[in-house]
């Protein structure tokens, strides 16, 4: 690092470690005073007359040396990349918003945060067809070239990042420091995301999790993106959040619905309600940001039509009493009773049917013995 360098950051550092100035604030103050050095050089009277805190002066001064040094010994490392809006490497869709972070931390490659992505959230105990959904519409779209946006949490969270791995590059925003991971469970992911993909933190190094943060960090999670798309999310949960702060933010919102029975369908369908985008095809979600994309996708990529990942779930190979069952079976959970009466097979052909359909992946178990269909991945409209 240069000492100029060095200089830049110390500067942004101690903005960020003064006490009362949150994100908004230090925009308003750079903008007020022409940069961050130009805050710290303004002088005690001109900081109190833009409305300063005593407190916030002094610690702009005498910013905290331990904690500025533990930043700058993290910027360091191989790999590890610390940037501020007055450098170009920062995201051109993150400085447009007013309360854009004053420091990215960021592992990994940090010129994915400047390219076109779409962040796909949701639940953290998804369906397993909600997990299935949020990895195949992922895995898809990252394989056009699109970078899939995540918050590194269980769940819908984790699925997408993994189905973007699968096919193409992955960013994950955290809720804590960028030398910390949460869940600790995703330690091995988050080592995979950072060595093809990157990951970013506005916390300091050695910020652990604070429930206070990761809706904090949603706003990073639309703001890098064009859209975001929510899989599965109860009412009230994290993920309308980060849904209601990318309609904020003029960014789009897509959402899924899902069956009337299932309570992780009922955010989904409240977005829809409130103008989100019903989506049940990925291509849906290129239509719609058009023009956006055109100049990033991989034509070569996009005329190859659906992977074989992408296909429905074929159903050569069966009998026609496992044709039969499956037809009898919804998308909605279903009691083997009711496929007992449906069907008219008896309850021990029933259950080994469904043993040897889960097995296959053509039916889905739910909790209380309910099954359902798994359903056609659904990426491109061609597949209905």
């Amino acid at each position: 690092m240069t000492p100029a360098s060095r200089e830049h950051l110390t500067d942004w550092l101690a903005l960020t470690l003064a006490p009362g100035l949150g994100p908004r604030r230090i925009g308003q103050l750079v903008e007020r005073f022409g940069s961050a050095a130009g805050v710290r050089a303004a002088g005690r009277g001109a900081l109190a007359e833009a409305g300063v805190s005593n407190a916030a002066i002094a610690a702009l001064d005498s910013p905290d040396q331990s904690r500025m040094h533990d930043a700058l010994a993290w910027a360091d490392h191989a790999g590890a990349d610390l940037l501020t809006p007055e450098l170009d490497a920062y995201p051109p869709r993150l400085r447009e918003l007013p309360a854009a972070p004053p420091l990215l931390f960021v592992r990994g490659d940090k010129g994915l945060l400047s390219e076109p992505q779409i962040a796909v959230v949701g639940s953290r105990n998804p369906t397993a067809g909600g997990a299935e959904t949020a990895r195949d519409f992922a895995g898809y779209l990252a394989g056009l070239g699109l970078v899939i946006t995540s918050g590194l949490a269980l769940g819908v969270d984790a699925a997408a990042h993994r189905g973007a791995l699968d096919t193409g590059r992955t960013v994950a925003v955290l809720g804590t420091g960028p030398d910390r991971v949460y869940p600790a469970a995703h330690r091995d992911l988050a080592r995979r995301i950072a060595a093809d993909g990157a990951l970013v933190s506005e916390f300091l190094p050695g910020t652990g999790p604070h429930a206070s943060h990761f809706p904090q960090r949603n706003r990073i999670i639309s703001g890098l993106s064009l859209g975001t798309l929510v899989v599965e999310a109860a009412v009230g949960s994290g993920s309308l959040i980060t849904a209601r702060l990318a309609s904020e933010q003029g960014r789009e919102v897509f959402a899924i619905p899902g069956s009337i029975h299932n309570p992780l369908a009922r955010g989904c369908h409240a977005l829809i309600r409130q103008g989100a985008k019903l989506v049940d095809s990925a291509d849906q979600i290129l239509e719609e940001l058009g023009a956006q994309l055109a100049a990033y996708l991989d034509d070569s990529t996009a005329k190859k039509g659906p992977t074989p990942a992408t296909q429905p779930h074929a159903e050569r190979g069966l009998d026609d009493d496992h044709r039969r069952l499956l037809s009898c079976m919804g998308y909605d959970p279903i009691a083997p009773d009711d496929l007992i009466a449906r069907t008219g097979l008896p309850a021990f052909e029933i259950a080994s049917m469904l043993l040897l359909l889960e097995l296959q992946g053509h039916v889905v178990s739910h909790p209380g013995g309910r099954y359902s269909r798994s359903g056609p991945p659904r990426h491109s409209s061609a597949d209905a």
